[in-house]
């Protein structure tokens, strides 16, 4: 059976394989739109072409087309499309902010991003010249409705818990986001109070007020630590200080190495973990202790008590989970 070292490695040159053959196939289609051999065919445009003979969906036409226009424009893009430092996802954003007299420049500050990321770049390089300032709350009708914004509530089955981020300039984003009519009142009610304040200063605060209380949680941060600790009898107890202190040494994010060297940095469902195992004699002390986040958590304990153990206590996951 092949190690997962050389099932990386196969991975790997399927995925150079890959990204040449979509630049190959780019070029080819830059050079079939130059010729407007698409018209040869009887069809209205490059765009209609892909949707309609190659059978690409609505979105995929569109991202293959303004790939080809930006190779006819900027013929420079198809290397780091062919080596993968251009991600393919953020050809839209390439294409609205570089040419041919700015190529040099600003081709090079979209390597290795993502389309959220690539647009944030975009908003650098063209700021939004008057970008709109605005709250608006629109009731929606039927069930289903969100909860309170300070109870937990569960998402509904299939939905995202992340709300969209829109880069407008460097320094501002749109956010979109459904809240229930609870929230809705408890704005206004903010408004009323604040007035000197808009309204995404009153959700920062209030951002901000949560964010603290989480890390003070989870860290077990305090502005005036206690003199004196009180033994507890429970070891599986860490103790507040120790908390803190292993917290701050790994700067609040998952230190799992993964396999290229580099610490997993997560900060999503962090989780305090021992080194040796408290059932392996393990102590709660900081240079026993560290941050993981829980998938690493609990592969760690996989590796260390074995997944005969793990599987009858570890909880299931749901169905689409990642």
């Amino acid at each position: 059976m092949d190690t997962a070292r050389e099932l990386s490695a196969q991975l790997a040159t399927l995925l150079r394989r890959e990204r040449s053959a979509l630049a190959e196939f780019l070029v080819a289609l830059a050079d079939f739109d130059a010729r407007r051999a698409w018209a040869e065919l009887g069809y209205a445009s490059l765009f209609h072409y892909l949707h309609r003979e190659l059978g690409l969906s609505k979105g995929s036409a569109q991202y293959r087309k303004v790939a080809a226009e930006l190779i006819q424009a900027v013929p420079a893009v198809i290397e780091p499309l062919r080596d993968g430092r251009l991600c393919f996802t953020t050809i839209i954003e390439v294409a609205r902010v570089v040419d041919a007299r700015n190529w040099e420049g600003a081709l090079p500050r979209f390597y290795g991003l993502s389309r959220h990321e690539a647009a944030e770049v975009v908003v650098a390089l063209a700021p939004h010249p008057a970008p709109p300032v605005r709250t608006v709350l629109t009731a929606v009708r039927g069930p289903g409705s969100a909860g309170s914004t300070v109870e937990p509530v569960a998402p509904p089955p299939g939905s995202s818990r992340s709300a969209a981020l829109t880069p407008l300039t460097a320094e501002r984003q749109r956010l979109h986001v459904t809240v229930s009519e609870r929230f809705g009142r408890k704005l206004e009610r903010l408004r009323d109070l604040r007035p000197d304040l808009s309204d995404d200063a009153l959700l920062e605060a209030a951002v901000d007020l949560l964010l603290a209380k989480a890390e003070k949680r989870k860290g077990a941060l305090t502005e005036r630590p206690r003199a004196s600790v009180r033994p507890s009898r429970d070891p599986r107890h860490i103790p507040a200080h120790v908390r803190r202190e292993v917290w701050r040494r790994d700067g609040g994010c998952c230190q799992w190495r993964v396999a290229s060297g580099e610490i997993c940095g997560s900060t999503h469902a962090l989780q305090l973990d021992h080194v040796v195992p408290l059932a392996l004699g393990g102590e709660s002390s900081p240079g026993n202790l560290r941050v993981l986040c829980a998938a690493h958590n609990l592969l760690a304990a996989r590796r260390v008590l074995g997944d005969a153990l793990m599987d009858r206590h570890a909880v299931p996951r749901a169905r689409g989970a990642p």
